[in-house]
């Protein structure tokens, strides 16, 4: 099969991160595959190694000229991702003959809330061949029939690296993120009077004030902010406990990777994460915004380093049979089927 996929972007969040792993995927399968759009630094080496034609596109406009490039291929398929490359699609996709769309739908809420897109993507509701939500939590929330295809992560081996005292977050640091509840819930805790620290991977616009915060809260001496990192798994492997905060994430490929090394987990019990984190026994999770419940699970999981290596293992079985990329791509490629 043929496929394309499609991505107004120059970013590498978790959309791109979804994009380059199924397109690897697929690859390995058998399909001849292209992407559209992407950061080109983290993509684009990765995607040549794996013979993927990688096309970059940071305007709508781009995306609609590398699908024209593309239509003399012959694709089987085009799969978009987020609102400007579905419109793109639909544009372009107006001549007879050309390839269905099927739109992965990564967010929880109805399309068009771009004015400017929303005639375009109204008119493309109509004429896409299929949906896929990457979760049953997206599925009940946006607009339109869909099949639900829960995204995977690589699997892992086991590490023997020695877990250091550390609470680790690996997020955007912005506002839908919650990251402040984590450094409250960490204060509340009083980890950092017993010696473990808070780490924070990623960027963005509320650093400062994230920063400012720890102070206020006496916690800036054992928090440490590590910006964007390139060796995430590295820090997951050496940390004892993530934690994912937010209330509204779609699925959450970082809570994936951190079950996928064996790391504990404390998330808010909401949605993806009831999927993810969800699935296990005894679940280390809090009402959304609950700091002192937050802060309580942390005070016992740090205390508890055989629950804490249990539970660890659980999260990682659960990985490997729900959330793996054969898995998604194979469930991917029968929704394509579906369409032909």
């Amino acid at each position: 099969m043929k496929i394309i996929h499609a991505i107004r972007s120059d970013n590498f969040a978790g959309v791109e991160r979804h994009v380059l792993r199924l397109a690897i995927a697929q690859r390995l399968r058998g399909d001849d595959v292209a992407v559209i759009g992407g950061n080109v630094d983290r993509m684009n080496g990765l995607l040549t190694a794996a013979d993927i034609e990688f096309i970059p596109a940071t305007t709508t406009a781009e995306v609609m000229r590398a699908l024209v490039q593309l239509r003399k291929w012959g694709p089987d398929v085009v799969n978009t991702h987020m609102a400007a490359a579905e419109a793109a699609a639909v544009i372009t996709g107006l001549t007879p003959g050309t390839a269905p769309i099927v739109a992965t739908r990564h967010f929880a809420a109805h399309r068009g809330s771009r004015p400017a897109l929303r005639p375009i993507l109204h008119l493309g509701a109509r004429r896409l061949a299929a949906q896929i939500a990457v979760s049953d939590f997206v599925a009940a929330h946006i607009d339109g029939p869909s099949t639900v295809v829960h995204s995977g992560v690589p699997v892992r081996p086991h590490s023997d690296v020695p877990r250091e005292r550390t609470v680790l977050v690996v997020q955007r640091l912005e506002p839908e993120k919650l990251t402040d509840l984590t450094l409250s819930a960490f204060s509340r805790s009083g980890l950092a009077a017993e010696g473990w620290r808070l780490e924070l991977v990623g960027d963005g616009a509320l650093r400062n004030d994230l920063q400012d915060n720890a102070v206020r809260l006496g916690i800036a001496g054992a928090t440490t902010f590590l910006g964007h990192r390139s060796d995430v798994p590295t820090r997951m492997d050496a940390a004892s406990i993530l934690v994912a905060p937010t209330a509204s994430e779609a699925l959450g490929l970082t809570v994936l990777e951190a079950m996928a090394g064996g790391l504990p987990v404390v998330a808010s019990a909401s949605g993806g994460h009831l999927e993810t984190v969800g699935s296990a026994d005894g679940a280390a999770m809090f009402p959304p915004g609950d700091v002192d419940s937050a802060a309580r699970l942390l005070r016992e999981l740090a205390a508890d380093e055989t629950r804490r290596v249990a539970y660890g293992a659980d999260l990682r079985a659960i990985q490997r049979e729900r959330f793996t990329l054969e898995a998604q791509a194979e469930a991917t490629d029968a929704v394509y089927r579906s369409v032909l």
